[in-house]
């Protein structure tokens, strides 16, 4: 779950980069932030009280030359209230602000068995359908169903596996012979 503070950037990032229509700008500096900082060693530099912050900056203005001036502010603020661990929550969240903005949402899918292309096309096709938005899916894959699908549009749960459908079955069977 995301921290309090990630959100409060992470909004703040977003209503910049409308205001500038900036956020494919943004959403590549982010990137290339959280891709620096989920480095272990990387990690390891930047939450290490024994190097300086100037050398801290040094580096993620470094790892982002070409990048705007409110993305190298962005990094100076979260280098001095040590707030760098947030940068990949920052970036998840901006994603999904922009992708809100853009009409998209993520649905969660998960299946017993890899879904192969065609299948991963139909998935989001019916799912599109049903929420009247584009989706984009974040597939996963859970033996433990047995089969069939489980989908996470927002806070609508698709529940179609097969473990579900023997509970349902179990249930009525149990309410048929009391």
């Amino acid at each position: 779950m995301a921290s309090t503070a990630a959100k409060r950037y992470a909004q703040a990032v977003f209503e910049l980069a409308r205001e500038k229509g900036a956020l494919d700008a943004w959403e590549s500096d982010l990137a290339r932030l959280t891709e620096l900082v989920s480095d272990r060693e990387a990690r390891d530099f930047f939450a290490s009280p024994s190097v300086p912050a100037a050398r801290k900056l040094a580096v993620l203005d470094e790892a982002l030359a070409g990048g705007s001036p409110e993305t190298r502010n962005l990094v100076r603020l979260l280098v001095e209230r040590n707030r760098i661990e947030d940068i990949p929550q920052i970036y998840a969240l901006y994603q999904e602000a922009v992708r809100a903005e853009r009409g998209i949402v993520f649905a969660d899918v998960t299946t017993a068995e890899p879904m192969d292309e065609r299948e991963t096309a139909l998935v989001r096709e019916q799912l599109a359908k049903l929420v009247g938005r584009d989706v984009e899916l974040r597939p996963r894959v859970d033996p433990a169903i047995i089969g069939g699908i489980v989908a996470q549009v927002g806070d609508q749960l698709i529940d179609g596996s097969v473990v579900s459908q023997l509970r349902r079955l179990r249930t009525r069977l149990a309410t048929a012979a009391g």
